[in-house]
Order: structure tokens, then C-alpha cells, then sequence
């Protein structure tokens, strides 16, 4: 088939080729198995040598929907609990096909006013909803590990910057190892973060007082009174039992000993949108970076997250100033988003967070995360009341921690019980439940925050565990 030159005529009909395919795959989406093994041999048909003069558009197109509508795990489901995986509202959805379709390099203001536009408003209309005061500066990122690393890189700035260091033109050579403290609930990607920024994965302190690691604020205040200046990590959600650092105390000590606080509020900050679950998060206005995922609980196409920092002109010190005299020059009107984060090339990711805020404002948006609360509530009272189900934290957002705990099981047999049952349920795929290790046994722990998710698909969650369960076990 050769050039696509010669393809060009096939665009439009390859587009329509898909929106004719989405129709059908979107309404039987809500009833079909999380992953299908009946179609997992399709795979093997992505495979083969590289083709010499190609397949055409029409081909290659046609075959990647057919092995992919059946195929691919449907994580945009409502029966997806596996991991902290938001679907793709319909405006949100629309609008990736949009940014596709106009493909704009969104990093610089002249090869795309309209995306940096866009990314601007986008970002103002974030702070609204999350409640952070609108003097913040911010930047899309394309998740929640890399608004991380650009709240801790201008963390890492503003502390080398104590020292009497311009770390970004000199770097670290000859600094002291800079203090990082947190709880137990310390994400792996905050410390993937500071790997990344030369910091070390393993540097971060925790200050716990039980064996969840909920935060020893005690034992922090006195670390702080005598470590120099210093960075701190709350942590709004954690992803075993969902719950919350104390950010407000975590604010007055930052305050207190003029340390950095840095929040990954990765899905937790979404909390903010209603008055239910906005107590879980106070005091994170006060905070001097906050980083938050768009693909969790946003409801937004992979890949998307986003940063905010208390200094704005902080974002321009870590990752501006290249030195390169091709890149124009910002201006207040005029921003330039690649000086701003990790980034230099960028799709245009703020029009499916633009379209699902247009469309459904922040009424909309409270009502999808007071309704998954309510079925997090409903499924954690399930469980309670089943004989055969343990309940192991509290529930206070959407994320359900429990293990299948039958009478008479033996308490050394159910951590290896639990175990198999999670690669049971992955396999049965009716449903998609991981496990973890909470207070050191093993758990499940599905988390609700997909728009299509109902009753009907929390308590097809419980059934099918106790069903698998039942049959795994043999007293």
C-alpha cells in the first residue's frame, strides 16, 4: 500500500469505521466480562514480522477493533474494581477523539493557542472544584506519578534554594541528602518520584503509630524541630484501606517549622467536590504542592493528571530556562506548559478534562462521588453481614478492604486462601478484584469510581466472592 500520502482519501472513512464500531461495544459494555478468555488467542494475531509494503488503512484498522473489542480488558466497565481505574465519561470520551482528530503540539503557546487556552481554563476550573485557591500555578501532566515528581522537583528547588543552591543549572553534587518525611501510607509513586529526582526511592521516613501507619503527628513535630528544612508527604487517599493523612496537622507543622508540604492526592483529592467527604481533605489548601490523578476519579481517558503550586513562578525554576533560542519566550497570557513540567512534547490532554467539566459541572461530579460512596457503603455493609466475609478497615470514601474469612477456616490457611481467591477472580473475570496486604494479611480491596458502576454490579462483586470462595475452600 505504500505512502500514507496516497492514503489520504481513507481518514475519514477509517474514523467513521470506529464510530460505527462504538455503538455496539458501548452498550454491551456494561454487561460483558471484565477480560474474556474465550478471545485471548487474538492476541497472537497482533504479532508477526514487520510488513513490507503494509495492510492499508482499512485493514489494519478493521483488525485492531475486532481484536481489540474482544480482546482488550475492559477497565472502562463497571465491574473494573481491580485497581483505582475511572472510565471515560461520553463527553470525556468524545473529546479524545477530538484531540486526536486535531492532534496540536499543546506545550507552546504559538503552535497552539487553543490547547494552551484550553489547558489554562482547564486548570482554573480544577482549582474551583478542589477548592485550592486560585493564585496556585499548575500543569497537566500525564499522571498522578508525574504530578508528583513536578510537585517534589519544586520541592527539591525551593530546598536546595535554603542551601544557597540553584539545583536545576547546578544539581545536587555537594548538598546534604534532603529530608523526606511521611506516614506509612507513602505511595510508591511519590517514591518513584524522588528516585527519579536523584533523591532516592528510600530516603523517605515514615512516622507511624499502629500497623496501618497512620501518621505519628507527635513524633513528626519533634523530627522537624531539630531536621532543617524539610519536605513532607500527606497522602489524601491510600490504596489498601482509603484512608487519609491528617493534612490540616500536617499544614500547622509545615508551618510551624517552615517545611514543604507536598499532598499526592492522587484520587483522594476529589474528596474536596462534596461536603460528605470535603472534611477528609481540609487544610490542603494550605499546602505548597498538591498532585491529583484525572484517569482515577476525574473519569477522563488515559493518560491524565495534574499538579498545582502554592509559588507559582516555582514551576518556571524546576523545568524552565533551557537555554534553547528557539523557544519563545512566556508571558503572563501566553503560557508556555512545556517550561512548566517534565514534558516538551504534549497532547492536548485538557479537552476531555475541559468537556467533562462543561458538560457536567460540579454538580455532576458531587453526585458521581457521593454516589460511589454510597455503594462503597452498601458493599461494606454487605460484608459485614455475611458470615463468611471480614471487614478490615473502615469505609470512608470507595475503596472496600476485606477478606473472605469462612467459620472454622484455620487463620494461618486464610492469608494463602485470600491469595488464591484474588487470582480466581481474575480469572473468572465476571468481575476484577486485586489483592493486597493490609495490617499484614491478605485482602481484597476493590475500589468503586467508574460513572457506570450500580448496585447491581457492587453486589455481583460480593456474590462472586463468596461463590469463588465457597469453592476454593474445603473445611
Amino acid at each position: 500500500m505504500g505512502d500514507p500520502l496516497n492514503a489520504g482519501d481513507d481518514a475519514a472513512e477509517a474514523l467513521g469505521m470506529v464510530a460505527r464500531a462504538a455503538r455496539p461495544y458501548l452498550d454491551a459494555l456494561p454487561h460483558l466480562p471484565v477480560r474474556d478468555a474465550a478471545h485471548v488467542h487474538l492476541l497472537e494475531e497482533l504479532d508477526g514480522p514487520l510488513p513490507e509494503s503494509g495492510d492499508g488503512t482499512m485493514t489494519a484498522v478493521a483488525d485492531l477493533l475486532r481484536i481489540g473489542t474482544r480482546a482488550a480488558t475492559h477497565s472502562s466497565g463497571p465491574r473494573y474494581f481491580h485497581f483505582v481505574v475511572g472510565g471515560s465519561t461520553p463527553a470525556a470520551q468524545a473529546a479524545d477523539w477530538v484531540t486526536s482528530l486535531l492532534d496540536q503540539a499543546a506545550g507552546l503557546w504559538p503552535n497552539s493557542p487553543f490547547a494552551a487556552r484550553a489547558e489554562s481554563v482547564v486548570l482554573r476550573w480544577l482549582k474551583e472544584l478542589l477548592g485550592l485557591p486560585p493564585t496556585h500555578g499548575g500543569v497537566l501532566t500525564p499522571s498522578a506519578t508525574f504530578a508528583n515528581l513536578t510537585g517534589l522537583a519544586c520541592a527539591r528547588f525551593w530546598w536546595a534554594r535554603r542551601h544557597g543552591v540553584d539545583v536545576t543549572a547546578e544539581g545536587l553534587v555537594g548538598l546534604p541528602r534532603m529530608p523526606v518525611f511521611s506516614s506509612g501510607y507513602v505511595h510508591a509513586s511519590s517514591r518513584k518520584a524522588l528516585q527519579v529526582l536523584g533523591l532516592g526511592r528510600d530516603t523517605v521516613r515514615t512516622f507511624t503509630r499502629d500497623d496501618a501507619g497512620r501518621l505519628d503527628v507527635d513524633a513528626l513535630d519533634r523530627e522537624l524541630a531539630s531536621s532543617g528544612p524539610a519536605v513532607l508527604i500527606g497522602n489524601a487517599g491510600e490504596v489498601n484501606g482509603g484512608d487519609f493523612d491528617p493534612i490540616d496537622e500536617m499544614a500547622d507543622l509545615a508551618g510551624r517549622h517552615g517545611a514543604w508540604l507536598h499532598v499526592d492526592g492522587a484520587f483522594g483529592l476529589f474528596a474536596a467536590v462534596s461536603p460528605l467527604t470535603a472534611p477528609l481533605v481540609r487544610g490542603v489548601e494550605r499546602a505548597d504542592s498538591v498532585a491529583a490523578d484525572g484517569h482515577k476519579w476525574l473519569n477522563v481517558p488515559y493518560e491524565s493528571g495534574f499538579a498545582f503550586v502554592r509559588d507559582p513562578s516555582l514551576l518556571g525554576h524546576a523545568f524552565g530556562t533551557w537555554n534553547a533560542p528557539y523557544l519563545p519566550e512566556p508571558d503572563e497570557e501566553r503560557v508556555n506548559y512545556n517550561n512548566l513540567g517534565p514534558e516538551s512534547s504534549r497532547r492536548a490532554r485538557a479537552l476531555p478534562i475541559w468537556a467533562t467539566l462543561r458538560a457536567y459541572g460540579r454538580e455532576g461530579h458531587r453526585a458521581m462521588v457521593e454516589r460511589h460512596r454510597s455503594l462503597a457503603l452498601r458493599l461494606g455493609r454487605r460484608i459485614a453481614e455475611s458470615p463468611d466475609l471480614e471487614l478490615l478497615a473502615p469505609v470512608t470514601l470507595f475503596v472496600v478492604c476485606f477478606r473472605y474469612r469462612p467459620p472454622g477456616a484455620a487463620p494461618d490457611t486464610l492469608d494463602d486462601l485470600n491469595r488464591r481467591l484474588g487470582e480466581e477472580i481474575v480469572e473468572d473475570a465476571r468481575v476484577y478484584a486485586g489483592t493486597t496486604v493490609y495490617r499484614g494479611v491478605v485482602a481484597l480491596r476493590p475500589a468503586i469510581v467508574n460513572w457506570r458502576t450500580t448496585e447491581e454490579d457492587v453486589d455481583l462483586l460480593a456474590s462472586v466472592v463468596r461463590e469463588l470462595g465457597a469453592r476454593l475452600h474445603t473445611p
